[in-house]
């Protein structure tokens, strides 16, 4: 007799030789990340709640590992209804290990990409139980081939098209409805980032029209629950049925499975008009307000700040560039990181210099070689060391001519940092930063250039921009974090399009010199 403690608790020690020899950089290209047995034990629990009868059992795991899924199955499930059990897992290391661990059991374990194996197609050899937590490997560690390959498999076997942006987990998750019997339960350990982001569109489309959506809980960003993954974490819970025009789909939002924090349910008619989904546990579900009200991006240009690629070899501080005789035509003053900018209003001396005590110099320089080598000295021996380095092959270097020059940023007056967390110290992981200095940014920053729209002169005085300033930095945390997306351990990121999407009304209303900001504007910007 198969004795579940005993494999658990052997399947424990497995994993953890595993991942002691597992090299953390292949893991995170391979996008394995480990399931908490105490998360596949409720993830599987809840699942079996949503079936019709647990009596007949046909269990598929697609990205196996060691198993947790299905061990958790075992403690809950007596095995005499556990009528099939098939894993894939293409690591071989992974796949030799489960192989041995799980061979007293009915578990079929296949070494190869779940993605690319032709699917049952009697359903009767379908799976009413699929549950899996799918490699997180993002579009950008996918080749082309790769990418064309999946597109082509979802399309073949489900005749839906994905966005080229998705990462693997979006593929399994899509692909795996070929696998399931009708009436099928789906659970999936996902990130949450799908619910926001523009590839998740063609995701939710699959969820809202192809599957019965039943619930999303998505874990507090704080509480990681891979303590090896810097990536908020979602499970999302279907049947393989058409969708009703009534359907509602539960919303729940931190604390664990079996006790969420919040709870909201939704109807699919909402959710189709909502472009995000992350702030849903909250019950706000945004009118679409587009057409009437004015946002950020309708007032600034927002670019991300430069991506030197090498910030260690390009941004000096003044006593490495004095001690480098580097020439002052080619250093050009840039802002350090938010973190280490001590203040949010950045002043200026007589010469546009910042008024900081940690000040920054971007090299830059669009000379060709010959004429450096044979005109500044200094300034090539140093282009010497980089290539010593092997700077001039990264990647964004590599693509430029010469390899040491920049791209333009003009310095902006008004910015915002691009990433941060809430602290004690502050609530909002944002920070607007007035820039009276004609230093440039970093990508580390979004810069907000003014449109053509805001054309009056007196918008660009010292007065105007401090007005400016202060009505952005007035956004509510809410709103910004609501229009942005959060990662693992709390991590929040605005991308230019998502503060371009911050309503800006409030701002129109802020009054310079007795007018409001609205009566400045150009005409065609208040009536398009």
């Amino acid at each position: 007799m198969i004795n579940i403690e005993d494999i658990e608790q052997s399947r424990l020690e497995l994993l953890q030789q595993l991942e002691a020899g597992n090299d953390p950089r292949n893991k995170n290209r391979l996008g394995q990340f480990a399931t908490p047995y105490a998360l596949a034990h409720d993830i599987v629990r809840y699942s079996l709640s949503l079936m019709s009868s647990t009596h007949s059992v046909r269990f598929l795991e697609p990205g196996f590992g060691t198993g947790p899924f299905f061990s958790s199955l075992l403690h809950l499930v007596p095995t005499s209804d556990i009528k099939a059990s098939l894993g894939f897992e293409i690591d071989k290391e992974y796949y030799e290990a489960a192989k041995i661990l799980w061979h007293e059991t009915s578990l079929k374990l296949k070494p190869c990409d779940f993605t690319i194996v032709e699917p049952p197609r009697n359903d009767g050899s379908k799976f009413n139980l699929v549950v899996c937590n799918p490699p997180y490997v993002r579009h950008h560690h996918l080749s082309q081939i790769q990418k064309l390959a999946l597109q082509a498999s979802v399309n073949k076997n489900l005749g839906f098209e994905m966005n080229g942006l998705a990462g693997l987990y979006a593929y399994f998750l899509v692909l795996s409805q070929a696998w399931m019997c009708k009436e099928g339960i789906g659970a999936w350990l996902i990130p949450s980032e799908f619910m926001d982001v523009k590839y998740g569109r063609k995701v939710k489309e699959f969820l809202l029209g192809r599957v019965t959506l039943y619930r999303i809980h998505r874990f507090n960003p704080t509480e990681v629950q891979f303590q090896d993954a810097l990536v908020s974490s979602a499970v999302v819970f279907f049947k393989n049925a058409p969708p009703s025009s009534e359907q509602r789909v539960q919303f729940t939002f931190g604390g664990s499975l079996q006790e969420p924090r919040q709870s909201e349910s939704i109807r699919i008619s909402e959710l189709k008009s909502e472009s995000k989904w992350t702030t849903l546990h909250k019950g706000v579900v945004k009118q679409d307000s587009r057409d009437t009200s004015k946002r950020l991006g309708d007032l600034f240009s927002i670019k991300r700040g430069l991506a030197t690629g090498d910030n260690s070899f390009f941004i000096l501080t003044p006593e490495e560039a004095r001690r480098l005789n580097l020439p002052d035509e080619f250093l050009r003053p840039i802002l350090p990181t938010p973190r280490d900018l001590g203040s949010n209003e950045v002043l200026a001396d007589e010469n546009g210099e910042p008024l900081i005590p940690n000040r920054r110099y971007l090299l830059s320089c669009n000379l060709p070689e010959d004429e450096v080598r044979k005109n500044y000295t200094s300034l090539w021996n140093y282009l010497e060391s980089g290539i010593e380095r092997g700077v001039n092959r990264r990647y964004l270097c590599e693509h430029r001519d010469p390899w040491y020059s920049q791209e333009c940023r003009p310095a902006a007056a008004l910015l915002c940092s691009y990433m941060g967390r809430q602290s004690r110290r502050s609530s909002t992981p944002f920070r607007f930063i007035l820039n009276l200095s004609n230093a440039t940014a970093t990508n580390s920053y979004l810069m907000l250039y003014q449109k053509p729209v805001l054309a009056d002169a007196q918008l660009n005085s010292t007065k105007a921009l401090k007005a400016l300033w202060n009505a952005l930095s007035s956004i509510t945390d809410e709103v910004l974090i609501s229009e942005g997306r959060v990662y693992g351990g709390g991590l929040h990121k605005l991308e230019p399009k998502e503060l371009s999407s911050v309503p800006a009304d409030e701002l129109l209303r802020i009054v310079i010199d007795g007018e409001e900001l609205s009566t400045y504007l150009q005409p065609q910007l208040l009536f398009n």
